[in-house]
């Protein structure tokens, strides 16, 4: 497929898979809003056989609770994507799967959100569960309601703060 993964995916993805390599370790992915983009793209490295241990599009509340641990009473007290939800399924996730790193992200691609920062297009929270700690981080892509712009970000970003993680750039 000459489009995929998209361009702007592309360099930081292959960085990634680089680090992964060179340093023998792996990576798995709970992801959500960016709808399996984050998958598809480390998986159209070649090599990721050896270094991605599986994911999982958590994008429903019934699919947290199926494949990421996900209780009753977080379903009845959700509000959003935040750090702490990330967090958890990106913990979670990382412990079935057995990677060094688990990816994970929640946020709101649009065109329409809510009346909350986090429920606003563009919010992403992110993380990045290790054996040491998870790494967490906010931001707003600026795309607003584009929804494919916001995937793409999203997946994006997340990739380049799994870089950050790897390099020891992030801080927890």
């Amino acid at each position: 497929m000459a489009g995929f993964p998209p361009q702007s995916i592309r360099g930081v993805v292959g960085e990634v898979m680089g680090l992964l390599k060179g340093r023998g370790e792996s990576v798995c992915v709970a992801e959500t809003a960016a709808g399996g983009i984050i998958s598809a793209s480390i998986l159209s490295t070649p090599g990721a056989s050896k270094l991605y241990k599986g994911g999982a599009t958590l994008y429903t509340l019934e699919s947290r609770a199926a494949f990421a641990g996900w209780t009753e009473e977080m379903t009845t007290n959700y509000r959003g994507p935040t750090p702490d939800v990330v967090s958890f399924l990106a913990k979670n996730v990382r412990a079935k799967l057995g990677g060094t790193y688990c990816i994970c992200e929640s946020g709101t691609a649009g065109p329409t959100g809510g009346n909350t920062p986090n429920r606003t297009p563009g919010y992403v929270a992110l993380a990045i569960a290790t054996e040491n700690g998870v790494f967490t981080k906010e931001l707003d892509t600026g795309l607003g309601g584009d929804r494919e712009g916001n995937m793409i970000a999203f997946a994006r970003e997340a990739l380049g703060f799994l870089r950050e993680v790897i390099k020891g750039e992030a801080k927890l």
